[in-house]
């Protein structure tokens, strides 16, 4: 099922779209709630084969995301995207309080130096499958269960459940999110589309091949356009139906 609705305003900076975070904001007290955030081309692309992404979303997009960090108490990222692009993870372009910043590092690569570790009176967690010694900057470990390789996805949930961050952003990167959906780990999917055709390069969702698209996920969607071009879908993964049932 498609809904559309479109926000923005006149001088090119969108203003809050309600329906885009209502979700977050009536979530249930008693259980987490996991919002995740891709950015890709028309074509599934979040880069080129080379790595650039700068910038593949436009700035309706940038602050979309920043008002997304500004409704969950934390942000998780996988180390993989602190490595490769070295994200702040703060509300710099909109109202709102910065929410805590989570990396997940399982095989302790997190630099010294990452910019998510400056000291700016939010809390710095890192995820590992031991409490293994972290760079200075990071203030509290929490332990997950591993799994293939890495952290399970629902341990890492409960784990920040847990330890009183119950709003999540699942914000990278691109193999983070994937995972998290493979293991039903979503509530809530925010796919920024820009209106580019790369061609090549690096695809956003992967998830396990299946044999029949009636097997495929079709989540109940809400469309938004933004002020610029970019295009938000905002999924609903809960109220997800078969595709023989919904037809878009």
């Amino acid at each position: 099922m498609l809904h559309s609705d479109s926000y923005g305003s006149e001088g090119g900076s969108d203003q809050p779209c309600e329906a885009a975070f209502a979700a977050i904001a009536a979530a249930p007290t008693d259980r987490p709630f996991v919002v995740a955030q891709l950015g890709q081309s028309l074509d599934g692309r979040i880069a080129t084969l080379s790595g650039h992404s700068r910038y593949i979303n436009r700035f309706a997009a940038l602050e979309h995301l920043h008002r997304l960090r500004a409704h969950v108490d934390a942000v998780v990222v996988g180390v993989g995207t602190v490595v490769a692009d070295d994200p702040q993870l703060t509300v710099r372009r909109v109202k709102g309080r910065s929410p805590a910043r989570v990396i997940i590092d399982a095989n302790g690569r997190l630099p010294q130096d990452a910019k998510c570790l400056v000291d700016d009176g939010v809390a710095r967690i890192v995820l590992r499958a031991t409490s293994r010694p972290v760079p200075p900057g990071v203030q509290e470990i929490l332990v997950a269960t591993a799994a293939d390789g890495g952290l399970c996805p629902r341990s890492i949930v409960e784990t920040l459940f847990a330890a009183g961050y119950r709003r999540l952003l699942i914000e990278g990167g691109a193999r983070t999110i994937s995972i998290f959906l493979q293991h039903g780990a979503v509530d809530r999917l925010h796919v920024l589309v820009a209106p580019m055709i790369i061609g090549s390069g690096v695809p956003g969702i992967e998830l396990p091949p299946i044999a029949v698209v009636d097997d495929a996920l079709r989540p109940v969607t809400r469309v938004h356009l933004l002020a610029d071009g970019d295009v938000l879908f905002d999924c609903d993964l809960r109220l997800a139906v078969s595709g023989e049932s919904e037809h878009v």
